[in-house]
Parts: structure tokens; C-alpha cells; sequence
């Protein structure tokens, strides 16, 4: 199956940049381009795109409110955003994955991570770049940073604590069941429960959720 793209960027050599990239990939199609983030909001409820793949600094409407509007709390069928910037700030990072992101990266990523980042949000994953993880862990240990977390209705099983973490880390449904040395349908079930349990939308809102509550050591 074809992964449509849409590619919002003020920057016209950035956005064409993004989308000689992406075309050459086998199974991604970039179907639309938008130069601010009001008229990547327009398009991509049109569209309605496989990926959505925002910058932060448009005019008009910035990525984080366009993403916001597309994938945020509250939308009905959120589509599927990754925010790719030149700039790595903490208020970004948090901003854009509270907003509904699936994916942060760096404009200097490289082809390879752009691509994983893009099949990583289609299929309901997320992927943010491993220097974006090490701040965001920076940015969490402080736990003055940290908001009250919110009670559980249902608390976590020892299991589903233990996955946590590495969910949280970036590690992947093979290498948690590797590492924990459990199936990768035993991973999936208790991903499912988590995201019941917290009322998270994917593996980002997880992440976050565990840097929030300090299950995430300093």
C-alpha cells in the first residue's frame, strides 16, 4: 500500500527538498504541498494524507497549531503528523508531541530516518530522533518541570510497567519482546492495554505520559 505525504514548509527549496526525497522511496506518494499551516490544514482535510509532514515556523497557523487541529485532543479521526524543524527546543519538542504529533525530527536527519519516521506514523508508531530523546529526558528529570500526574483509574501491571520505559526510550514491539523475551504479540496486547488504561492515542502519548509521572530516571 501507498503512503500518501503531505509536505507543509514555508521554505519552497526545503518542501522540495522533503518531496524528491520522499518520492524516491518505494511506497510513499507526496501528494500535496502547502507553504503555511493554515493552508496545510485546508489540504489535509481534503487530502486526507497517510502522513502529514509539518514544520514548526509557517505563517498564518504554525506546525504545532496545525497539528493541534489535525491529530490534537478532541479530533474526531486524526490524521497522522510528523513535525520535522531545524530547531531541537524543548517547548517544541513537548509542544508538538502534547499536540498529537507521531514524530519529531531534526531537518538534518537524513533520508533514512525521514523514511523510517514516515512508515513508523502510517502504521501507528512513532519515531522521534534519538538526540530529540535524549533532551526530552534532559528536559523531564527535573521534577520540579514535571505536572501532577493524573491518577489511573486502573492501575499498571507489573508488566505493563516494564514496558513502559522502553516504549518511552524509542525501542520497537521486536526489541521490547526481545529485551523482555516475551512474543511480539504479548508486546502488542499489553501496548493496547496501556494505551486503554492511560486513554493514549499511540506510542508518543505513552512516552510522554512516563516522562510526566518520572518513570523515566534522570
Amino acid at each position: 500500500m501507498t503512503i500518501r505525504v503531505l509536505i507543509a514548509d514555508d521554505q519552497d527549496i526545503v518542501r522540495a527538498g522533503l518531496a524528491v526525497i520522499l518520492d524516491a522511496q518505494p511506497g510513499i506518494d507526496v501528494v500535496g504541498e502547502a507553504a503555511d499551516g493554515r493552508a496545510a490544514v485546508d489540504l489535509a482535510r481534503t487530502l486526507r494524507p497517510d502522513v502529514c509532514l509539518f514544520d514548526i515556523r509557517m505563517p498564518r497557523v504554525d506546525g504545532i497549531e496545525a497539528t493541534r487541529q489535525l491529530a490534537g485532543p478532541g479530533v474526531d479521526d486524526p490524521l497522522a503528523v510528523v513535525v520535522i524543524t531545524t530547531f531541537d527546543l524543548d517547548e517544541y519538542v513537548h509542544g508538538a508531541l502534547k499536540a498529537g504529533a507521531r514524530g519529531f525530527l531534526l531537518k538534518d536527519a537524513g533520508p533514512a530516518l525521514l523514511t523510517q519516521a514516515v512508515h513508523a506514523a502510517a502504521r501507528g508508531d512513532a519515531l522521534i530522533a534519538p538526540s530529540i530523546t535524549a533532551r526530552l529526558l534532559a528536559a523531564f528529570a527535573d521534577t520540579r518541570a514535571r505536572p501532577a500526574p493524573v491518577p489511573l483509574v486502573e492501575p499498571l501491571t507489573s508488566r505493563e510497567e516494564e514496558i513502559v520505559i522502553p516504549v518511552a526510550r524509542g525501542r520497537t514491539n521486536s526489541e521490547i519482546a526481545d529485551d523482555l523475551h516475551i512474543s511480539l504479540s504479548t508486546v502488542k496486547t499489553h501496548l493496547a492495554s496501556l494505551m486503554r488504561k492511560l486513554d493514549a492515542r499511540n506510542r508518543v502519548e505513552i512516552a510522554m505520559w512516563a516522562y510526566e509521572t518520572g518513570r523515566i530516571p534522570g
